[in-house]
Formats: C-alpha cells, structure tokens, sequence
C-alpha cells in the first residue's frame, strides 16, 4: 500500500490524543473520522486536529469505504468486541491494551484476524519504548541475560479518572490492564514462556469493586524470574519503573528513559526516529499495513500474555 493510509479513531480521552499527537509525525497518514461518546467534545478536538468526519458510533466510521485501518483507545470491556467489528468490517486494527478483559475475547479477535489476513495489533508501548528497545538490543546481540525483572506500577486513583483527571466511565483493572504490560514484556525480554505465574490482591474497593492492591510473581522458562507490585493506592510518585537484573548490567527503565543501576542516564535518543513510545508503536502499525506483514505486538504475538492473566484470574478468584 503506497497511498495515503486514513484512520479511524475511536476514543478521544487521554490516550486518543496521544495517538493523535503521534500520527501528526508520521507521513503518509491521515486521520479521517473521530468516534467518542461525548459529540460537542468530540468535535472541538476533531477541529483542532483537523479531522472532517465525527460520530458517537463506531459503526458509522466502519461503513466509511475510505476508511482502512481502526485505532481503537476505549474502555477496556469493548476492546474485543469492538477489534472484532472492525476486522469483520475489513479494517486492519490496532486496539489500545488491553487486547480484551478475557482470554475468551482475546482468542477470538487472534482467530478472525486470522481468517481475515488482516494487520490486527496491541498496543503494549514497552515493546516500543527506547529504553526498552535498548534492553531487547543487548538481548538480542547476546551482550545482556535477563535475570530478574523488578517493576512497580503505582497510581492513585480511587475514582474512575483517566490520565488527564478527567472523569470517565469505566473501570480500570489492575490485573487485565496494567499487569498486562508487564507480564508481555517479561517474557519478550526475557525470549522465553512464562512457566510459573502466582499473585495476591488487596481488598476490593467498596465503591469501585476492585482490587486497589496486586503482587504478581513468574518465572519463565529461561530461568528468569519477575516480581510486579501494583497499587491505585500509592500517594507519590506515579507510573510504572522497571529494573533489570542482568548477567552483564543492570537498567532501569522509566518510560522512555533508561539509567545503569547506578543511575547514570543512557542515551536512548538514536534507538528510533522518535522518543515518543506511542509514536513508534503506531509507525509500526502502518508500516505493517503497507508492507503486509504481522507487526512487533500483532494480537497473536501478544495472545500468550493473556493466557497468564487468565491463569492468574482464576488463582484470585478462587482464593
């Protein structure tokens, strides 16, 4: 594909506008229909993105021809069902992680992006990371080995806010949502299968009705081995950091930036063309598109990740 790819975007919170901000650096590319639920709000940022095309339905976007790919930043709970509208619409997909909120969604999107020969992508942003990148270059030029995998996710957040403080209406998940992120990017960098898998929550908020509280334990079939806290609890520092514990070095990865062990910053800057994770997982995205291949985080690349949320659903539940 040569032409000019046009995108559909659903969701304009927090996430939607950073992918809109990331697109903008990407020739070749243009957004031609905003979906949110909100129609006023959806187009002032519509008309500040110059984007010609707004609805509240998702299936209006799918019925535009010109549209050919969907980037879908919703709730978490119409992830599965909305990838799979998309690709039964034709579309190639790339749907905001969590790829579902089960392993029964998950499977199906991977089995019908299938049948369809269709780029269908999650978007775990770490794989996309620099400083990530960094750490799975040494991996992969066989200069570092992944022994330990430390990582805390902390948020304070006992509403229903998103990232901008704004109210949403949905419930984020500690398990289904943000140990997702780890638990896929455990075993990428590590190259091996998650073989062990335990966790323990906290109690369940009495409004909210989730666990505010999550320690999660793996081990991967190298050897390798990941502790993960997570916490909507946690008033300081919010975010998620990650150190490394290798046979060769130590990092420790905060978003896009990476220091030693020792904390002396690594110059990621020439990794990518950008710093911006989100831009570089959705330059993936197209790229795939027009070079009809499975991309880095394609669902079925990243299905094994929520075969161990599942394992480990059924362990909380069932405590």
């Amino acid at each position: 594909m040569t032409k000019t790819i046009k995108v559909a975007l659903a969701g304009a919170g927090a996430f939607g506008i950073k992918h809109l901000d990331g697109i903008r650096q990407i020739p070749g590319v243009e957004v031609v229909s905003l979906i949110s639920r909100e129609i006023e709000k959806t187009r002032e940022i519509a008309a500040r993105y110059g984007i010609p095309h707004v609805t509240t339905e998702l299936a209006d976007s799918l019925a535009l021809p010109e549209v050919d790919a969907v980037i879908l930043c919703t709730p978490t709970q119409l992830h599965a069902e909305q990838a799979l509208a998309c690709l039964r619409a034709g579309k190639h997909v790339q749907v905001e992680i969590p790829l579902a909120d089960s392993l029964e969604g998950a499977e199906a999107v991977v089995d019908l992006a299938r049948q369809r020969g269709l780029v269908a992508m999650c978007g775990h942003t770490r794989r996309f990371n620099p400083s990530h990148q960094y750490v799975q270059r040494q991996v992969q030029d066989g200069r570092f080995r992944l022994q330990q995998m430390d990582v805390q996710t902390y948020f304070f957040r006992r509403s229903n806010i998103n990232a901008l403080g704004e109210a949403r209406s949905w419930t984020d998940h500690l398990l289904w949502h943000h140990a997702a992120h780890t638990v896929d990017l455990f075993a990428y960098q590590s190259g091996a299968e998650i073989i062990q898998a335990h966790a323990l929550q906290g109690p369940a908020h009495p409004e909210l009705g989730i666990a505010m509280d999550m320690s999660i334990q793996l081990k991967s079939s190298s050897g390798a081995i990941c502790t993960l806290s997570l916490s909507f609890n946690n008033d300081g520092p919010l975010g998620t950091y990650f150190r490394y514990i290798g046979d060769s070095a130590t990092y420790i990865a905060r978003y896009d930036d990476l220091y030693t062990g020792k904390e002396e910053k690594i110059d990621v800057s020439q990794i990518d063309v950008s710093m911006n994770g989100i831009e570089l997982q959705d330059r993936e995205f197209f790229a795939a598109i027009r070079e009809g291949r499975e991309p880095n985080s394609s669902v079925a690349k990243v299905l094994p990740c929520y075969r161990v949320l599942h394992q480990l659903e059924q362990q909380l539940n069932a405590s």
